[in-house]
């Protein structure tokens, strides 16, 4: 089991909040029994509505009564239910686990081998982070969902990227299956430069340095586009390396032109200073700019989102999928693996992915061609390089990657590598923030 931040105490003071949950009955003839399932409560409502319908078909075409629960990530009350439910051994049959939790409930998990095996047969293949977090020792024991995964490469404002920095987005990374020379230009010393030409007239990168995964999403990719890794898949601590050094010198230059408060960042942070029109670039998921084209619509048909910097070791994208897994204690193990088969076919995880305007990202390599991402706007295309394609050369990533699991839960949660350049902020030498990360790691391999 992997260490977590929900302590027993919080997770025994769930059980009447749990209890409280809102419901959605969706009652047919219950021929093929009862089936409960609890999901993420979708940021975009609508989300969430046409997630009710699809499960209603379900439970009529199966005769199936279905309990259908929306839990808000909010207060971190998904991660509570799953640790009470998981500690009671009731609750849910199939629950939305959040990137690391697969990894967190190893123990209590039904193998999903049979669910993966038709799904990857039909759609394709999925990327090395859905494997590292959901495929344990050989077998499957969650199914990546579409519904809340994301990538989060960058989101800039056109004009000022343009204006400032000379930097043309929309010609870097147009919207359509297009490998361009200014793509291949798009390096990290070119946005060192493009981060201070933005600075110097106040419209800072919302790059944060806190301890929220926005933060160590962001700064994680970088550590992996120079190699730079805190701790191997062996388990051994290497921090002390040359790739190390390399990625803190660079950070040295990039913190200066950063927020003076970017320690404090939170995962709010980035997309109050986009839509406000304070910040000239920020590394999310559709979300800023979705709330900017309702509260903003100007800077919203400013954006444009398109993948990260490439680094001497290759272009990472931070990617941090949802997965629906099975608990061993379900009461309805044949109907809880139908409906998650039955929610990840293509047509129906299109449907969600529309309504909340390519926001969700597909787990299947045969599901990347979507017609969302190309008719969203404004500007129309604005959201079409969100997927990862195959032109752009990039890689998912997930920061910490490839430490062991146990391992590298614990440097994602604390922020390892933000606070790094926290430090570098705040004054510290390359040699003080090596040592001060070397003891906090020394603690997590113990």
């Amino acid at each position: 089991m992997l260490k977590t931040r929900v302590s027993r105490r919080k997770a025994l003071k769930l059980g009447v909040a749990a209890a409280a949950l809102p419901l959605v009955h969706i009652r047919t003839a219950g021929a093929a029994g009862k089936l409960s399932i609890g999901f993420w409560d979708h940021w975009v409502p609508a989300g969430n509505d046409v997630m009710r319908k699809q499960v209603a078909a379900f439970a009529e075409k199966n005769k199936v009564e279905v309990q259908a629960d929306f839990i808000t990530s909010v207060g971190n009350k998904n991660l509570l239910t799953l640790a009470a439910e998981a500690q009671a051994k009731t609750g849910h049959d199939v629950q939305a686990f959040p990137s690391w939790e697969v990894l967190n409930h190893v123990n209590d998990l039904e193998p999903m081998d049979d669910v993966m095996g038709r799904l990857g047969e039909k759609y394709g293949a999925v990327n090395r982070v859905v494997e590292y977090l959901a495929k344990i020792k050989g077998h499957w024991l969650a199914v990546p969902s579409s519904s809340g995964t994301q990538n989060k490469g960058p989101c800039g404002r056109i004009s000022i990227l343009k204006d400032a920095a000379g930097l043309d987005v929309q010609a870097m990374y147009p919207a359509r299956p297009e490998h361009t020379a200014l793509a291949d230009a798009w390096t990290y010393d070119a946005m060192l430069k493009a981060a201070e030409a933005c600075a110097k007239i106040g419209k800072q990168f919302g790059m944060g340095l806190g301890q929220t995964s926005d933060s160590v999403d962001a700064i994680g990719s970088i550590f992996a586009a120079f190699g730079a890794e805190l701790v191997n898949a062996k388990g051994e601590i290497t921090v002390k390396s040359d790739a190390v050094r390399q990625v803190l010198e660079y950070g040295q230059r990039l913190v200066k032109f950063l927020p003076a408060d970017a320690v404090s960042y939170d995962d709010a942070s980035n997309n109050r200073a986009l839509i406000s029109g304070q910040s000239a670039l920020i590394w999310n998921p559709p979300s800023a700019w979705a709330v900017a084209k309702r509260d903003a619509l100007q800077v919203a048909s400013d954006c444009w989102t398109f993948p990260p910097p490439t680094g001497p070791k290759g272009r990472f994208v931070p990617y941090l999928p949802y997965f629906w897994g099975m608990w061993k204690f379900s009461q309805n193990k044949t109907a809880g693996k139908e409906l998650i088969e039955f929610l990840m076919q293509r047509d129906n995880v299109e449907a969600r992915c529309t309504v909340v305007e390519g926001y969700d990202l597909p787990p299947f390599d045969g599901m990347l061609d979507f017609k969302v991402w190309e008719e969203v706007q404004p500007p129309k295309g604005t959201v079409y390089n969100y997927p990862l394609r195959k032109h752009h050369n990039s890689m998912a990533h997930i920061a910490a990657l490839p430490a062991p699991p146990d391992v590298a839960v614990q440097i994602y949660n604390r922020g390892t590598m933000p606070t790094m350049f926290a430090k570098l902020q705040s004054g510290q030498s390359i040699p003080q923030v090596v040592a001060w990360a070397a003891d906090e790691l020394e603690g997590f391999t113990r």
